[in-house]
């Protein structure tokens, strides 16, 4: 557990002993983050804040859905922020937060554990660092939630680039008819519609959050309603961006299927026709084949007759189906 008093003048890290008196005082912005919601994490946010039940135990166990909750002095808020794991899944980053009067409270909500626990702090350690080169002086607890929730939008809208930039690949393959393994190709143009779709909809629940923070006048300050609009703004913009790349990548799949079926379908014709020419000549060589060739008393006349018979049929049948367009 991370605890820091943010003054004027600056950060300053603080032991768990003093969090009590902090509190009391008021001298200060507090800032506690706790990376992994423990025994010792439940203690402090039940004993010494005095957080819902509920809550807390939302900070224990996982969740996967967005949520806020307003009380009677404070606000409780779930994002996340996605993570590419293997073979298409996208891990969803689950940050907790108690925003209140003269504190902030995040927790790292449980991990998968093939994430590690260095991607859980990246947002709070990019604003830490902030704080500490004096970039950032928040003078409310809205001002520091805002920061690292803005970090969070940042991080949702790098992964939105990162697909866009593999879309635009796919579509190059596609466009160059560089498929390879056509079940492979088709894998990663699903995987990568799958991991727009979970981000968009990290985004667009994250976007109803501070849609609704911006009516709970009570908890926000007036001067902190433009940071939370903002920040609605912010989430939308990711949606509206993994909207479009999902639409273009759709458009890619439709093309590269239609391009797929038409090759088939014309595959198909061409082997219709080679089955109608050679059709007579079956039947012929069917009738004639074992009269005409019988060892030593073969009728080479008549076998020379036959064959010119079919090279006829077969160059007729191959120009009409020329003139008919078949191929």
């Amino acid at each position: 557990m991370d605890i820091w008093l943010i003054t004027g003048g600056g950060v300053e890290r603080k032991a768990a002993e003093e969090l009590d008196l902090l509190i009391a005082m008021q001298e200060g912005l507090v800032w506690v983050d706790i990376p992994t919601c423990d025994a010792e994490g439940v203690r402090v946010l039940s004993e010494v804040f005095g957080f819902h039940p509920l809550a807390v135990r939302d900070c224990v166990e996982r969740s996967q859905v967005s949520k806020i909750h307003a009380y009677s002095d404070h606000v409780f808020l779930v994002l996340h922020a996605p993570e590419r794991g293997q073979g298409g899944t996208v891990h969803y980053v689950e940050l907790d937060q108690f925003v209140g009067p003269g504190f902030v409270v995040t927790v790292h909500g449980p991990l998968d554990p093939a994430i590690a626990q260095e991607v859980a702090l990246r947002e709070t350690r990019a604003v830490l660092r902030r704080l500490e080169s004096g970039r950032l002086r928040p003078s409310s607890s809205f001002e520091l939630s805002y920061a690292i929730v803005s970090a969070l939008a940042r991080h949702q809208e790098a992964f939105v680039a990162t697909l866009a930039q593999e879309a635009g690949l796919l579509e190059q393959r596609v466009m160059a008819d560089e498929i390879g393994d056509p079940e492979q190709f088709l894998d990663e143009l699903f995987r990568a519609r799958h991991e727009l779709l979970v981000v968009r909809t990290m985004a667009t629940l994250s976007r109803e959050i501070y849609g609704r923070m911006m009516t709970l006048e009570r908890f926000v300050p007036g001067a902190s309603q433009e940071l939370v609009a903002d920040l609605a703004d912010q989430f939308a913009r990711v949606t509206g961006l993994a909207d479009g790349q999902k639409d273009f990548l759709q458009g890619v799949i439709e093309f590269y299927q239609t391009r797929t079926n038409t090759k088939m379908t014309i595959a198909a014709e061409r082997l219709a026709v080679i089955a109608a020419v050679t059709l007579p000549i079956t039947a012929l060589s069917s009738v004639y084949g074992m009269n005409l060739i019988v060892n030593d008393r073969t009728q080479f006349l008549h076998l020379g007759a036959l064959l010119l018979v079919m090279a006829a049929m077969s160059a007729t049948l191959l120009r009409w189906t020329k003139r008919q367009g078949w191929w």
